[in-house]
């Protein structure tokens, strides 16, 4: 199982091509003759309020159909890796053929079964399932309020429209409520009618979608005024900037002509003076390059993922979005090599070999290890999103043996390229002492007050982002997607110019780390926002998905802190580069 797997991520970069060209993947060709099998797949089952919360659909004592054997079989890494379990149902199911109501199997409830159909009608458990890749929801039972008993939906209809050979549209009514008591025989049975439509096929997926949630006239008006935020912000700091640098230029060059008496009488201060420092290598070198270096990859990834989702529409395919990005992370590792090897050596580093090993399996032991904790919490509920073993191989040896050796040879090249200092000033050899400032100066508000506005132009994203993933909604407005990534690498990299400068101005050379937190501090804003989204706008409950949401968003805070901190560093390294190249050092 777990050489399937990693053969299927290596051979993923054809599917996703493939996918973008014909506006659908899969490992079927969604075309069927009449009278061909058409597969029912049972997914899972769990609360609605607790949409990751999910266990598998027969762990429920719901019986199977009589059918025991199928023609084919299919199972992605990215399907493991997000709790999908399909099961086949068991119904006969033929293309373009009625099946009138029949009865497949019954149940005999003793008081274990009426417990936990009583405990998932409680809860208002929904269960899953696929037919040729589209998603049908169902619900379990309902609570009668006029007597207060519980009831089991014992009857499925499905109703599947058809466009030529294709299937494309699928409509599930669950019927025939059955008293839950001790003793009571319940007979399960279903029905599938066939109709035509006019539906296109590759306009199948556009009834799971909500045009009237992600374009929503506050969505629009977010994104105009974030475009806005980021017009006014560049301005600004283009007019403060230059502005200050010409009286800076003006007045160290003023200085130049006097003689050594009057320039040391002269009130000589501000960014000039640390030149000597400012291109010091900063502490923890190692872990600053590696962080860098990782950056840069997730840089790549996000903008490729974006592009393959708008191109491909990856969100009408189970398990693609995830698939895309695990294939997308593991191609571009030379890239974290490249650049963050390339800078450890122009900081002076010497344990290249450590610090390669570190940029590579930074983000996959912080991924891993959130995943690996949350993996137990769901092994002890029994619920679908425990981790296989298989995958877990899988996954051990995708790092070890595509993400080690691309980071390895982007290491050596960046090394060899990119990794002589070509700095416009010299370094001192005794570091110069910072002086006191005020305390609104001090790099640890300048670091807080730097994710402010990044936070404010993504903010409104970000409802909608959570509210596809931890609600019943699928995000497809990747447009939308790729236009707040770029508004917020331009607010990122403009504020933390001015976060820079602030510092060097009151003569503190410790930049880097500065810009680089500056500008993760964002991460600090969105993981805040988490949590009043979790209590005030989701209904979730219970250890396990207590665990799972703010585990996974510590992730995607972890990694959007990455990204924003690169952004910033990369930003304000030609800006200092540029000033400083500018100004004649002596």
């Amino acid at each position: 199982m777990a050489a399937t797997y990693i053969f299927e991520v290596l051979t993923l970069l054809t599917i996703v091509f493939s996918n973008c060209l014909r506006g659908a993947a899969d490992e079927h060709t969604h075309k069927y003759n009449d009278g061909e099998e058409v597969v029912l797949w049972m997914n899972t089952v769990g609360p609605y309020h607790n949409r990751q919360e999910t266990y598998a659909y027969f762990s429920l004592p719901f019986c199977r159909g009589s059918k025991t054997s199928i023609s084919h079989y299919h199972e992605t890494l990215s399907e493991a890796l997000q709790g999908v379990e399909l099961e086949f149902s068991g119904y006969e199911i033929d293309f373009n053929r009625d099946v009138p109501p029949t009865a497949f199997c019954m149940v005999h409830l003793n008081e274990d079964k009426v417990k936990a159909f009583t405990y998932a009608v409680i809860n208002e458990y929904w269960y899953q399932m696929y037919i040729d890749g589209l998603p049908i929801w169902g619900k379990v039972g309902e609570k009668d309020e006029n007597d207060g008993k519980y009831y089991i939906y014992s009857h499925k209809k499905f109703d599947i429209g058809r466009n030529g050979q294709q299937i494309v549209d699928i409509n599930l009514s669950t019927e025939k409520k059955e008293l839950l008591v001790p003793g009571a025989k319940i007979k399960f049975s279903y029905e599938v009618n066939w109709k035509p439509s006019v539906v296109e096929f590759k306009d199948r997926f556009d009834k799971y979608l909500d045009p009237k949630f992600f374009q929503h006239r506050i969505h629009w008006f977010s994104i105009f005024n974030s475009f806005m935020m980021v017009i006014f912000l560049v301005g600004l700091v283009s007019m403060i900037l230059m502005r200050t640098l010409r009286k800076d230029y003006a007045r160290y060059s003023k200085d130049e002509e006097m003689d050594d008496m009057e320039r040391d009488l002269g009130d000589e201060y501000g960014w000039k003076q640390v030149h000597g420092d400012v291109f010091r290598s900063p502490p923890h070198s190692l872990v600053f390059s590696a962080l860098i270096g990782a950056g840069y990859q997730l840089i790549s990834v996000v903008f490729c993922v974006i592009l393959f989702a708008i191109v491909g529409e990856l969100y009408t395919e189970r398990g693609s979005m995830l698939s895309t990005a695990i294939f997308v992370y593991a191609a571009t590792s030379p890239i974290n090599g490249y650049f963050g090897g390339s800078l450890y050596a122009r900081l002076g580093g010497r344990m290249w070999i450590r610090q390669m090993l570190t940029s590579a399996f930074m983000v996959p032991v912080f991924v891993c290890g959130t995943a690996f904790f949350i993996n137990f919490i769901a092994i002890g509920y029994h619920a679908s999103r425990a981790i296989p073993f298989g995958t877990m191989v899988a996954v051990t040896c995708i790092c070890f043996f595509v993400i080690l050796p691309l980071t390895l040879v982007g290491t050596v090249v960046g090394r060899n390229l990119d990794g002589q200092p070509d700095y416009p000033c010299r370094v001192n050899a005794v570091p110069r002492p910072i002086p006191e400032k005020k305390w609104f100066m001090e790099p640890v508000i300048i670091i807080l007050l730097g994710g402010v506005l990044p936070f404010g132009s993504i903010f409104i994203e970000m409802y909608f982002i959570f509210t596809s993933f931890w609600a019943y909604k699928i995000y497809y407005v990747y447009g939308f997607m790729l236009l707040v990534f770029t508004i917020l690498t331009i607010v990122t990299v403009c504020v933390t110019i001015v976060c820079t400068y602030f510092l060097l101005n009151a003569e503190d050379y410790r930049w880097q780390w500065t810009s680089f937190m500056s500008a993760a501090s964002t991460s600090i804003y969105v993981y805040a926002y988490s949590f009043y989204y979790f209590f005030f706008k989701t209904k979730m409950y219970g250890l396990f998905q207590t665990a799972f949401y703010f585990g996974y968003m510590a992730l995607f805070s972890g990694a959007l802190g990455i990204i924003c901190g690169t952004v910033g560093y990369v930003g304000t390294s030609f800006f200092v580069r540029k000033i400083y190249s500018n100004v004649k050092i002596d």
